[in-house]
């Protein structure tokens, strides 16, 4: 990363694609092998949560596949704007709404994470899909976010007080799912949700998350869920 660059991300004072840190630890390199051991358990417990189709069938589909390899996984429904964390064994720790990347997209531009926010523009600003390993890293504040895709900028933090002008914190209230649609591409989740359930379930060595798609079926991107339909 620049010299310029860094000092351009420290002026701006935001997180994510608002801020690039120190490479995350060696657990997020590459990926974790598709069709790892599959778990005992048939199906994923959503402990009665409200979830879309879509979001229920790839969470069954992880653990039936063993996909995540025991380890916890994350499902990020962007048509929802809203983020399931499950441990291990299938078992949801927690859901809440979020706040996802402003434009409708699957892709993140090619770049994107190389540029500054200035050269960002808002059809660029997805939240891209598809199936990322995830471990914790410091920004240049030097807090903590889960990164999701390093060299794309992308990644699960809390709304801190940078998004205030945007009143991101009220956004998160029962609202329609567009309202949800502000960030640059990362994803938002309140700061109780991310201190007690992210970072209890994916410290140490991270986890897995799958982020659905909301231009191209789920099976386009999954190969397990919603096969053929």
């Amino acid at each position: 990363m620049s010299v310029l660059r860094r000092l351009v991300l420290t002026a701006l004072g935001v997180l994510c694609l608002e801020a690039l840190a120190a490479r995350p630890v060696s657990a997020s390199e590459g990926s974790l092998a598709a069709g790892g051991p599959p778990s005992a358990t048939r199906s994923a417990d959503f402990l009665g949560e409200f979830a879309s189709d879509d979001a229920r069938e790839t969470a069954d589909w992880v653990v039936r596949s063993g996909d995540n390899q025991g380890r916890p996984f994350i499902i990020v429904d962007k048509k929802a704007t809203k983020v399931f964390v499950f441990d291990g064994r299938a078992n949801l720790r927690g859901a809440t709404m979020a706040l996802l990347g402003l434009a409708v997209g699957d892709e993140s531009a090619p770049g994107v994470g190389d540029r500054p926010l200035s050269q960002i523009p808002p059809e660029e600003r997805t939240t891209a899909a598809g199936r990322f390993v995830a471990s914790f890293g410091l920004n240049l504040a030097g807090q903590d976010v889960l990164w999701i895709d390093y060299n794309a900028a992308l990644a699960l933090h809390r709304v801190l007080d940078a998004g205030a002008r945007q009143h991101r914190l009220e956004r998160l209230a029962p609202r329609s799912a567009l309202s949800r649609r502000i960030t640059f591409g990362c994803i938002n989740v309140p700061v109780e949700f991310y201190e007690d359930v992210v970072r209890t379930e994916f410290r140490g060595n991270g986890g897995v998350v799958y982020i659905l798609p909301e231009t191209r079926p789920v099976h386009e991107v999954f190969p397990g869920p919603l096969a053929g339909r």
